[in-house]
């Protein structure tokens, strides 16, 4: 990805040097439902999407995970997650790395959530709304979110109470290592993704979720949760056809996103952790379904084609 020398986001909050929070916490996963239609519209409840009170109540991704015996580090969403390995596909220049030097990393992040600005603000206008973006935050170890303590255990995720992004940059270093998804577009895959589960807070969908899975067995929260990251990962794949027109894209892009979503799929990482796969237990896809929605919404360049919420996924 041709990111250096871009631009960067003013939205980037960098606590590494705060030196961690105290305590424990649960952690709030950002998930939501269908918020474009099939013509791109937006479908947006009256009110604004923020006094969404209970929000910090919704999926707790992480004990989730872990009660389900599926490794939190499959939460690459906003409160999403994936999880996998598998080997490096195509190529890609000028790749910042955890060995490369951090500072080096928070530029690509900034640059990167930069880029989903300009994309979802695009959106957002031509759908007579404004888009207010969500805050990136770097920490180190532990920090303090609006959904209880981020931790580097738990993967990056997006927080609905506090409308941030939370990243321990020591996870690329571990999708790079552990589950074989190396490259600075895999990277951005991540970020994408966990800023698409803000676009669906704004939309209003993640309330929706909240009060449906009140009532919902634990089976049909999964199912519905997996429906939700794959439209995460959908709204990656638009971001991606974006920066695509933007001419940034290196040879080999595209393909380091694939392996990235292919290496943290659910049934990828239930076998990676040596059990057997257990549909039941998905919560984020198969590694074939998040392949599919990303090359669905890269494809198509339009949030309205990433309904998961119609039919199968």
């Amino acid at each position: 990805m041709k990111w250096q020398g871009r631009e960067q986001s003013s939205n980037v909050e960098d606590r590494r040097s705060d030196g961690g929070a105290p305590g424990g916490g649960g952690f709030g996963g950002g998930l939501g439902g269908g918020g474009f239609g099939n013509g791109g519209g937006i479908r947006i409840p009256v009110g604004r999407s923020g006094g969404l009170g209970g929000i910090g109540l919704i999926i707790v991704v992480v004990l989730i995970c872990w009660a389900l015996g599926i490794n939190p580090m499959s939460l690459l969403d906003g409160s999403g997650s994936y999880s996998g390995g598998g080997s490096t596909i195509g190529s890609s220049t000028s790749r910042p790395s955890a060995d490369a030097g951090q500072d080096e990393l928070v530029s690509f992040v900034g640059v990167v959530a930069k880029e989903t600005e300009n994309l979802w603000g695009d959106v957002f206008t031509k759908n007579g709304r404004t888009y207010t973006p969500p805050k990136i935050v770097i920490f180190s170890n532990q920090t303090q979110s609006g959904c209880g303590i981020a931790s580097a255990d738990s993967g990056p995720f997006y927080c609905p109470d506090d409308r941030k992004v939370y990243i321990d940059l020591s996870f690329y270093d571990q999708l790079r290592r552990q589950f074989g998804a190396p490259g600075d577009f895999a990277q951005a895959y991540v970020i994408a993704h966990e800023v698409g589960h803000h676009v669906q807070n704004l939309l209003g969908v993640l309330p929706e979720f909240n009060a449906k899975r009140q009532s919902m067995s634990r089976d049909a929260a999964n199912a519905y949760s997996v429906r939700i990251e794959l439209q995460a990962d959908c709204y990656a794949g638009v971001w991606a056809n974006y920066v695509g027109q933007e001419n940034i894209l290196d040879n080999g892009d595209i393909n380091e996103a694939l392996n990235a979503a292919q290496q943290i799929g659910d049934d990828t990482l239930q076998r990676q952790m040596g059990g057997a796969v257990q549909p039941r237990n998905f919560t984020h896809g198969t590694s074939a379904q998040r392949q599919k929605w990303f090359a669905q919404g890269y494809k198509a360049g339009n949030p309205g084609q990433c309904d998961t919420f119609s039919g199968s996924v």
